[in-house]
């Protein structure tokens, strides 16, 4: 087996990307970076490549395990065909060590993430913890007993007026933390442009907000779902995370993916009643 570390994108790209098309729905995460890395578009804070960590690990089948981080984020790994075994990981865990790049998570499935943190953390003499249980979900058809309130539509300009703020209400509910509000402003501005993010208005006035994130070959993903606490217990979320699925189904993608937090039993109860079914489960460690 050989462990590759690389510095540009786009042999990258050409390397790992059939691999994590066998499983598109749960490599949403890592299949979107990959694919926007390679296609050269925005590169602002995390988005750019150069800043990334990118590497695999192979053998004469092929790619064996594919791991790319896009700081600050956490380190995503993909174990092709979820197959992996100790001299895989041992062999990554090396690469990254030798490398010098410093890995302060991992999030990707239970066991992959599990194994991965263990070894990594043995490796290095520091201790893991579980910051968060997650489950992705996909859907291929909207429950059509949703009941519907109120009317999906483009954000706009005029919404700046809110919009950071709402995007570090979604980041502090996520992560616990948020950055500066200038950050957000720039985020938000960027998903008004590209014409993904939707806001959910009842008569008049902007209630809930979902934007449509990594558009792949024949998946979508939902993010950045999120109602001020003062509109939430009204059915607001369900409109528009519903909604805005039917809209991707329209457009002519088999599938909404999304992930959630498990601990949020309420999300977790709205996504499936819509029609969101299990993919697999997820974890986010973080090392200490």
């Amino acid at each position: 087996m050989v462990f590759k570390l690389y510095s540009d994108v786009k042999p990258f790209y050409q390397d790992v990307y059939d691999v994590l098309m066998r499983h598109e729905a749960q490599n949403l995460v890592p299949l979107g970076n990959v694919i926007m890395g390679n296609e050269g578009g925005d590169k602002a804070g995390w988005r750019d490549p150069v800043n990334w960590f990118m590497a695999a690990v192979s053998d004469g089948m092929g790619v064996r395990l594919t791991a790319v981080m896009t700081p600050p984020y956490h380190l995503t790994l993909y174990a092709t065909d979820n197959q992996f075994d100790g001299d895989v990981l041992a062999l990554l865990v090396e690469g990254i060590i030798g490398t010098g790049f410093s890995i302060h998570g991992v999030m990707t499935e239970n066991v992959l993430a599990e194994g991965f943190a263990k070894t990594y953390a043995a490796a290095k003499g520091i201790k893991h913890r579980i910051h968060k249980s997650q489950r992705i979900y996909e859907l291929s058809r909207v429950n059509p007993n949703i009941p519907s309130v109120g009317a999906l539509r483009l954000a706009q300009e005029s919404d700046m007026a809110f919009l950071p703020y709402w995007d570090a209400g979604f980041h502090t509910d996520c992560f616990g933390s948020a950055p500066p509000i200038q950050d957000h402003a720039g985020d938000s501005r960027l998903a008004i442009s590209s014409g993904k993010l939707y806001i959910l208005e009842d008569r008049g006035t902007p209630v809930s907000m979902a934007k449509m994130s990594r558009e792949m070959r024949t998946v979508c993903g939902v993010g950045n779902v999120y109602t001020p606490p003062y509109f939430r217990g009204r059915g607001y979320a369900s409109s528009c995370v519903a909604a805005i699925s039917r809209l991707i189904l329209e457009r002519g993608f088999a599938k909404c993916v999304l992930y959630t937090d498990l601990a949020n039993l309420i999300s977790n109860g709205i996504y499936q009643r819509i029609g969101y079914k299990p993919v697999c489960d997820s974890l986010d460690i973080v090392f200490e």
